[in-house]
């Protein structure tokens, strides 16, 4: 097993309501989360809830020369791991404080709209507010023709995310323990 495995087990047996899961994300989720993300046009990109990374690292590997990265990642856990996974990457910054923040994050990096926002948060098992607070703050910050990407176990939180996105784009993959539904979401 994996050190990320059993980092992850470990924090979902601690704290099941924000991990959601009790393996981090397969390789086959990864590929459709990418999917939808122009790479070669995208100046800024935003993650919530990286967990031990697995969409970071397939953002690190297809971002473009000067392309921004910033990942929000609340679990402490978590955030030592990547910190330590990614200590010198450029245009990287990795937070760790909760995607409820991401306004004063942006301004106090100068960024003025964000292209892509990529999430791993548990939508169905975060408390309402937090996932209203975050769902508004991330159409509010997507630039024009931006896209947010997510995925969920279930599609409970469905109309929800719809309350904040107009088009919502979803497809299923099964090559992940459980299978998901990944949206990608637009205004």
């Amino acid at each position: 097993m994996t050190l990320d495995f059993l980092s992850f087990f470990k924090q979902y047996a601690t704290k099941p309501r924000t991990v959601g899961a009790i393996l981090p994300s397969s390789k086959y989720l990864a590929r459709k989360m990418m999917a939808p993300v122009d790479f070669a046009h995208a100046r800024y990109i935003v993650e919530y809830g990286p967990g031990t990374g697995v969409f970071t690292e397939q953002l690190l590997a297809n971002r473009q020369k000067g392309t921004t990265l910033i990942v929000f990642e609340s679990n402490a856990e978590f955030y030592h791991l990547l910190k330590q996974k990614y200590p010198h990457e450029a245009d990287f910054h990795l937070i760790h404080d909760s995607a409820e923040n991401l306004e004063q994050h942006l301004t106090s990096l100068n960024i003025p709209r964000i292209d892509y926002i990529v999430s791993g948060l548990p939508f169905a098992s975060l408390p309402q507010q937090v996932s209203f607070e975050i769902l508004r703050l991330t159409q509010k910050h997507l630039q024009q023709g931006g896209t947010f990407i997510t995925f969920q176990y279930t599609l409970l939180k469905k109309d929800l995310i719809g309350n904040y996105f107009s088009k919502i784009e979803i497809e299923k993959e099964l090559r992940n323990v459980p299978p998901a539904y990944v949206f990608s979401c637009s205004v």
